[in-house]
């Protein structure tokens, strides 16, 4: 996954993404946006024509997003999954193992501050959405 870092403003002018239920009515729309405390587990039956999963945090305290991105991950999904509105600099490392690629925070976040963020600690120790091999594995095989 690509350190990716965007703004509002930086939305592409395609496909718009739709609330969860238009999205399921929708045949032909490809793109989503998870609300806070939505099943996301609704769009498991059609990952195959996801390009875009936009996952809301209203507040930067609600983690529901977090558990979002995971079962998505989990369930297969290989696209672009966002982490849109109250996002933090403190959170995009924890949001990236949970399997974010992008983020739009409300307020803007200095590229290279976030860069160093999500650098900052050169090993893991669990497994999590985002392949990385924990510490214990390496040194057990």
């Amino acid at each position: 996954m690509a350190e990716v870092l965007r703004y509002r403003d930086d939305e592409p002018a395609d496909e718009p993404a739709v609330t969860l239920d238009a999205f399921l009515d929708q045949p032909d729309a490809t793109s989503v946006r998870i609300e806070a405390g939505e099943d996301v587990r609704r769009l498991v039956p059609v990952l195959d024509r996801l390009r875009l999963v936009e996952i809301d945090f209203p507040r930067f305290r609600d983690g529901r997003g977090y558990s979002s991105a995971r079962i998505l991950r989990e369930a297969g999904y290989t696209g672009e999954i966002k982490a849109v509105g109250d996002v933090l600099l403190d959170q995009l490392l924890f949001m990236r193992r949970c399997g974010f690629d992008s983020f739009a925070p409300d307020h803007p976040i200095d590229p290279a501050a976030a860069e160093r963020a999500m650098s900052i600690f050169p090993a893991v120790y669990q497994q999590a959405a985002d392949g990385l091999t924990p510490v214990w594995a390496k040194r057990h095989g």
